[in-house]
């Protein structure tokens, strides 16, 4: 599984099985992939083409735009926000939510009501560099000012600056305001912590809880996130070439998908001779499963049920294989492998197989000058203006992204720090503190990070062995299915974990090839119920003082 999609998470493109009873595209939290939101023009002189909301066509300004709106689309743009009541958020969604459904080919979009836009997937800009919300502010003063923006054009240069200082200062604050509302949104709804140090009763808490699983479970429905998992070849083929290859392990047999998602990897096995594969998943996605599962003439095969893996009752009393793509972003982001987990310790018969069998995490050194100035230095002057307050607690969050020429920026052999059998594991297991040792493989200027990520390994035996070296590519030569996540394999939609080094707290040492850096790599929940992931990372380099400890959190 990926990320969660807008709705949800946000988000982090974020991105499994395709849903699941537990489980993440694309990362909506992961503000540093929101291009064109960092792009703010603040000099009114210099006007960007604005593309209509209901065609493709561009114009130069976004009056001219809301014109032709009204003109060709009997669509008034300002009028709508008026009688709506909208703030700078909400017309920012009412914009997304018009772009969005007329990109699915409805015209006339009901803009009766705020409630319809009220979702925190609209505050993620479906156009790319949208030109037409960077002008909301301007818009909505030209209307509320009467005539008094040409008025201003007669004014004084240094009442002019002035007007143009409290505009950015404005519009840094509703940027700030826009950019805590969808990080904290997932957070706010997982965590109880607030509502038990406050005195709340128990049952409150628990109801929060629910109310968050409720919409996890949501974020599972949209199409987009399935389309998502289903385009990654890497993670669908190794599933289908697993399951096809290996017909003898799953003819006649009991099957159990858990978060079948679309149901494709429950078709998979019907398809290599499975007597009933039981699919359950705990969103609006099972009703389309049910649809595609019949649509397919798997109907008397493949039972879907709704619920979560733990609530459920199953049509049987144990199964002879368990198949989930549960994995999230650094693989444990998200946590539905503790409700495999569960599945597998009531239902799994004792020789039964768990499909995938093993995972390996991995852990790297980056030294990458050019992400951290587009990442961190980026802030220091956008368009001329000095954005440096938006690095607020940048260090603390976790990016989700593909490294680029990591022939050159991974600069030691990965080193694995943790083996999952999924046979035996525990779910106690999954919060750990472990070693890792890398030798630099160049001379650096800095160590600017750290990389993550994860192999999967599909064995045919619950007793097969996988070494902690293992290499997937090597595996598939002896034809074994195996697949990384990492950054010199191809491309998947877990990408890989970025956790960059704060260079606030101490500026980083040149290092040089064959240096020994050895550490720590922690993983926890943020909380007990919680699916968003604490890590953290300590690290000394052998000869020099050059080490540190630091913490991020992947939400």
């Amino acid at each position: 599984m990926s990320a969660l999609p807008e709705s949800s998470r946000a988000l982090p493109e974020d991105a499994h099985s395709d849903s699941d009873s537990g489980s993440s595209t694309s990362d909506p939290l992961d503000l540093s992939k929101d291009e064109g939101w960092e792009d703010v023009e603040q000099d009114e002189e210099e006007s960007q083409p604005i593309v209509s909301l209901f065609s493709d066509k561009v114009f130069p300004d976004a009056r001219s735009m809301l014109n032709d709106c009204k003109e060709n689309f009997n669509f008034d743009l300002l009028k709508v926000q008026k009688e709506l009541g909208l703030d700078f958020l909400g017309t920012i969604r009412l914009v997304n939510y018009i772009r969005s459904e007329v990109k699915a080919g409805n015209t006339t979009p009901d803009v009766s009501s705020a409630s319809l836009f009220d979702d925190a997937k609209y505050l993620r800009p479906l156009l790319e560099d949208d030109a037409l919300l960077y002008s909301l502010d301007d818009l909505t003063e030209e209307v509320v000012g009467d005539g008094k923006g040409k008025q201003a054009e007669t004014a004084g240069s240094t009442t002019r600056i002035r007007e143009l200082e409290e505009e950015l200062e404005r519009m840094r604050g509703d940027f700030e305001e826009y950019k805590t509302i969808v990080k904290r949104s997932l957070d706010k709804e997982l965590s109880n912590t607030a509502a038990s140090a406050s005195g709340k009763s128990e049952a409150s808490a628990s109801g929060k809880f629910h109310e968050a699983e409720s919409g996890y479970f949501t974020s599972y429905s949209y199409n987009a996130i399935h389309e998502s998992m289903l385009k990654d070849s890497v993670r669908t083929d190794a599933y289908r070439d697993f399951i096809y290859d290996n017909k003898s392990l799953f003819k006649d047999k009991v099957v159990l998908d858990v978060g079948c998602g679309t149901g494709i990897l429950s078709m998979f096995c019907a398809k290599a001779g499975a007597k009933m594969v039981i699919a359950v998943d705990n969103s609006d996605i099972i009703d389309r499963a049910r649809e595609i599962v019949y649509d397919n003439g798997f109907g008397d095969v493949i039972k879907c049920i709704r619920g979560k893996i733990e609530e459920v009752q199953l049509p049987v009393p144990q199964v002879d294989v368990i198949v989930s793509e549960w994995m999230g972003y650094c693989l444990l982001f998200e946590a539905m492998f503790d409700s495999v987990i569960w599945a597998r310790d009531r239902y799994l018969a004792p020789d039964g197989l768990m499909v995938p069998s093993h995972a390996t995490l991995q852990i790297a050194p980056l030294a990458d000058p050019d992400l951290v100035d587009s990442h961190i230095s980026f802030w220091n002057s956008v368009y001329g203006f000095k954005m440096s307050s938006m690095l607020l607690n940048i260090y603390d969050e976790a990016l989700v992204r593909c490294i680029p020429k990591p022939e050159e920026t991974i600069v030691a052999k990965a080193s694995p720090f943790l083996q999952l059998p999924l046979h035996t594991i525990t779910v106690e297991e999954l919060t750990f503190i472990k070693e890792f040792e890398v030798t630099l493989n160049a001379d650096i200027d800095a160590l600017d990070g750290w990389v993550v990520w994860f192999d999967m390994f599909f064995m045919p035996s619950r007793t097969s062995k996988v070494s902690e070296n293992a290499v997937p590519a090597d595996m598939r030569k002896e034809g074994l299915v195996a697949f990384s996540t990492g950054p010199f394999d191809t491309e998947t939609h877990w990408q890989q974990g970025v956790f960059l080094i704060n260079r606030e707290k101490k500026a980083g040492l040149p290092l040089k090839k064959g240096q020994v850096i050895k550490g720590h790599v922690e993983y926890r929940k943020k909380d007990e119920k919680s699916r968003l992931l604490d890590i953290g990372i300590d690290w000394d380099v052998e000869g020099v003082e050059e080490g540190g400890r630091q913490e991020w959190s992947l939400q």
